[in-house]
């Protein structure tokens, strides 16, 4: 074992390696015995591809570039295509991300559009297709632009003519139901056919404050009637909704503290632990009916893994297997059930567990090695002390290398990695990006601050109007426990997320003096410009509980905004923004830098044409991830690593 310092270590994992391993498999689903998912390919634009499994285990992408099957409803998304057999061979329903039309496509031919384009501000945006060939047609989520502006929007459940008829006609697309919601999903049919669910909610709340689950008769004209409120509130949040096999209705709902199952108002496995999360896009599945009456799950407290429910005795038996880490996106044919996972040793796979037999394997994107393991991070999961005493959920990624060690009694340096959201959480799962440094001698400790989901709601509503301050304690309480316990370096921390991360990065580096620096990617810098008319509308009211009303604590959107404390930044800095982010558009950026002006503290703007919120083109990731590493080299004290190039760092 050779001795060198922290940050000098050589490693085989380059920045290149690390944007090509970006992203995983997601939206699975069957066609037939088939089975079909979304992938992403970073060297072709950040596409997400369709690929298909053949029954004969035949792995291939069905559409070439530039074709990009993703939604952008809410702008998040929402699942993009479906599928179904029709006269023995697939017929594929997607949402093509540069248009944002629906096309209908059969294996041997080219896709055809179904819908037309509007020109009204963001057009017409589809998500959650469903294929009814019965009436031809294909019921959906249209979120519907009325206006210029971002909040100028409608949503509502809708039917789309599978012959094409409403390609160039808005007037074909026919609308299911009077618009009730501002926000919608997309609409479960029983089995019967008679019964339609969905789910619903309002300004100011977001979905996983309270939504309604609603239910309709469908009529012989197949228009929903009768729609009813039947579990749900302003306090409740239904996360998802599904038919059995024999028309009971089943949903997520955590009334109790916790998303857990339920069938027609009966809980099925009450725990303190989550059968949900949260509903950032539209068609997240974390449970999924067979047609035997179990059900598969994804559950847990912090970690989520597959299991099988059994809703009579409310015994689950989770599937045998590597992984760790279960994506909320489930389908089920028969006695199969595929889902999407991966371990602290993997990345995402596409998995498939026959319940009869109970076997599990992987039949997709199966992961390999890129490099020798032993580069590999060897995480630890860690709950440490915040204020009052609170539990803050993390985990801990060391400093790791194979035939390398840091001479007797140098402290590593860290980097504390603040997650998006922020109502979201952070997987153990194996990331090239944190490998990326901690091969090279950078320790990373990612933070599941209060806010965070899988740890119950009360755990959640943390950060009720306390968004700013409840997350920037619990990071600084991490950084500052791994540098009392010897851990970490305390004059060698540093911060960085992106998006909501992004705002915990800033406000931490502009009110506290733990951290020597800081990487800020798309952030939310300016709370007072971030609402209503400035970002897009799924978010715009969203402050309202991370915060408070506006009207009513108008001191505190100034008190809480980096913007506002830029005078008080006195550490180098990375700034890193997309030039086509509508959700933090680079105007927040740009003010927080005219604040800083001529003040002489250290930094560096990138910026990144044709990109969004999240970086999705390999060539970004790349320059994204070296300029940060190039910032530490220089903070830090760091030997440069050959070949990465430097970031100026400008007064």
């Amino acid at each position: 074992m050779l001795r060198a310092p922290y940050g000098s270590w050589p490693s085989p994992i380059d920045a290149a390696l690390a944007a090509a391993h970006d992203g995983r498999p997601d939206w699975v689903g069957f066609v037939g015995d088939e089975i079909w998912w979304t992938e992403p390919r970073p060297a072709e634009g950040g596409r997400q591809a369709l690929v298909r499994r053949r029954s004969d285990g035949a792995e291939e992408s069905v559409l070439p570039a530039p074709w990009n099957v993703r939604s952008r409803v809410i702008e998040y998304g929402g699942r993009p295509w479906t599928g179904v057999l029709h006269d023995g061979r697939p017929l594929i329903v997607f949402a093509n991300y540069a248009d944002q039309r629906l096309y209908r496509y059969e294996p041997g031919g080219e896709p055809r559009p179904l819908t037309p384009v509007s020109p009204a501000g963001g057009g017409l945006r589809w998500a959650e297709p469903r294929v009814d060939l019965a009436r031809g047609e294909v019921w959906c989520v249209l979120e519907e632009f009325t206006g210029d502006g971002p909040d100028d929007v409608r949503r509502l459940l809708a039917a789309v003519p599978l012959d094409g008829s409403a390609a160039d006609d808005r007037d074909a697309v026919r609308e299911l139901v009077a618009p009730r919601h501002r926000f919608v999903t997309g609409a479960r049919l029983s089995p019967d056919g008679r019964r339609a669910a969905w789910l619903g909610w309002d300004h100011p709340r977001m979905p996983w404050d309270g939504t309604e689950l609603l239910v309709a008769d469908i009529g012989d004209d197949g228009r929903p009637t009768g729609v009813r409120t039947v579990a749900g509130g302003p306090d409740e949040a239904v996360a998802q909704a599904e038919w059995a096999a024999d028309g009971s209705l089943l949903y997520a709902s955590d009334r109790s503290g916790w998303w857990n199952l339920y069938r027609d108002g009966t809980p099925l496995c009450p725990r303190e632990e989550e059968f949900g999360g949260p509903l950032w896009k539209l068609g997240l599945r974390w449970f999924a009916p067979l047609d035997n009456g179990l059900l598969a799950v994804v559950h847990g407290r912090g970690p989520a893994v597959l299991g099988i429910l059994d809703p009579e005795s409310g015994e689950i038996v989770d599937a045998a297997g590597p992984w760790t880490e279960c994506g909320a996106t489930l389908a089920a044919h028969g006695a199969r059930v595929v889902a999407v996972g991966a371990s602290p040793r993997t990345a995402y796979e596409v998995v498939e567990l026959d319940t009869a037999t109970g076997r599990a394997r992987v039949i997709g994107a199966r992961h390999q090695d890129p490099v020798d393991p032993a580069y590999y991070p060897e995480p630890q999961m860690r709950t440490f002390c915040g204020p009052d005493g609170r539990e803050v959920h993390a985990h801990v990624y060391p400093p790791h290398h194979p035939g390398r060690a840091a001479p007797d009694g140098e402290l590593p340096p860290y980097v504390i990695w603040a997650h998006g959201g922020p109502t979201s959480r952070v997987p153990l799962v194996l990331d090239l990006a944190i490998a990326y440094f901690t091969s090279r001698g950078i320790g990373v400790a990612e933070v599941n601050y209060g806010g965070s989901t899988g740890y119950g709601r009360a755990y959640r509503e943390r950060l009720r109007e306390q968004w700013g301050v409840v997350d920037v304690e619990d990071c600084a309480a991490v950084a500052r426990a791994l540098a009392d316990e010897g851990t970490a370096d305390p004059d060698r921390l540093a911060i960085r997320g992106g998006s909501a991360g992004g705002w915990t990065t800033a406000a931490s580096l502009t009110t506290t003096d733990v951290y020597a620096c800081g990487t800020i990617v798309y952030p939310v810098l300016d709370l007072a410009s971030w609402g209503p008319g400035e970002t897009h509308d799924f978010e715009s009211r969203y402050l309202e509980s991370l915060i408070g009303p506006l009207a009513e604590v108008p001191a505190r959107y100034a008190e809480r905004s980096p913007t506002a404390h830029a005078d008080r930044l006195t550490v180098p800095f990375l700034l890193l923004q997309g030039l086509d982010d509508v959700i933090c558009p680079p105007a927040q950026c740009e003010r927080f830098l005219a604040r800083i002006a001529g003040r002489g503290v250290p930094h560096a703007y990138l910026t990144f044409e044709g990109e969004g919120h999240g970086f999705r083109r390999a060539e970004t990731m790349v320059r994204a991830l070296e300029a940060e590493l190039s910032l530490y080299t220089q903070v830090f004290g760091l030997e440069p690593t050959p070949r990465t190039p430097k970031v100026e760092l400008t007064p």
